[in-house]
């Protein structure tokens, strides 16, 4: 019988994995796998089990949001495993499943971890941390992971933070350089800026899916300049809600490497989790680093 780690937050989202738990372990069992469960109480928990037991068995489960995937991702990842990783998202913004295109219903996911196939997907280097879909910092990072899942369902993702910004004096700039490993020099103000590898960041911003391959080697890297006057800031809300990527009001570049120099007090958030910033950071896309189960 083939074995399998099954690790799950029962905090996720509004724990709507929690009462299918039986249900799961029953699609899993039926299709032939051994499960060893484990249920995380606090934040690394995934990482730590998953560094644990990912070489001895033979795929990973996760279920829960996106950060507890990162947390699955960087224990596979650290370890040097190369064990397929199924994930049912159960948690409130699921970016990262958004962009796999895995199903919203937990059992149906469940179906689908089954019957998926591995599949190469990059991964993202970030110092010592890693993360699956997004490196990001400024305006929006913030505001989409302390707002409520009901809220921006309630008024819309991105009308609810472009609403928060339509004054000046609510944008905080920050100072920061990019030098891209293919010689690009970027320096200027910003009021964000992400480096992603996946057709939704936060919850809020998308990028269109004819320019994002999740297994190109290759990282977007979007920044958004400070308006100085409320014409630039209207231009950046045009360019946003219409994903005009040649705006002037916005920098966006592929890159597989990069260094950025900034104010350490500017913090970053990973695939949604805090990461404290510092004066100079070193960005990198680690090509096909994980197997991640799809089913197409």
């Amino acid at each position: 019988m083939k074995r399998l780690l099954l690790i799950m937050n029962p905090a996720a989202g509004m724990k709507k994995a929690n009462p299918h738990l039986a249900e799961i372990l029953s699609i899993l069992g039926a299709a032939g796998y051994e499960c060893l469960t484990f249920m995380t109480q606090k934040r690394g928990d995934g990482t730590t089990l998953a560094a644990k037991y990912a070489a001895s068995v033979d795929r990973i489960v996760c279920i829960g949001g996106d950060g507890t995937f990162n947390e699955v991702i960087s224990g596979v990842v650290a370890c040097g495993a190369q064990t397929p990783i199924g994930y049912i998202p159960a948690g409130s913004t699921n970016d990262f499943a958004a962009s796999l295109n895995l199903s919203k219903n937990v059992l149906q996911a469940t179906l689908d971890v089954v019957a998926g196939k591995p599949t190469s997907f990059d991964v993202g280097r970030f110092q010592n941390r890693y993360f699956t879909y997004v490196a990001s910092f400024g305006a929006f990072t913030r505001t989409s992971y302390s707002t409520s899942q009901s809220v921006k369902n309630a008024l819309g993702h991105l009308a609810y933070v472009l609403g928060g910004i339509r004054e000046l004096s609510s944008l905080r700039r920050y100072r920061v350089r990019a030098l891209l490993d293919d010689g690009t020099d970027l320096e200027d103000d910003y009021i964000f800026g992400a480096v992603s590898n996946s057709t939704s960041v936060g919850g809020i911003l998308t990028l269109d899916p004819k320019i994002v391959d999740m297994n190109d080697g290759l990282f977007e890297l979007l920044l958004v300049r400070y308006p100085r006057n409320m014409s630039a800031l209207a231009e950046v809300i045009h360019a946003l809600t219409t994903q005009d990527y040649h705006s002037r009001m916005l920098a966006f570049h592929p890159a597989k490497k990069l260094t950025v120099w900034a104010d350490p007090q500017m913090d970053w958030t990973l695939d949604g989790e805090y990461a404290k910033g510092a004066t100079e950071l070193q960005i990198e896309n680690l090509h096909s680093a994980v197997q991640i189960v799809v089913n197409n």
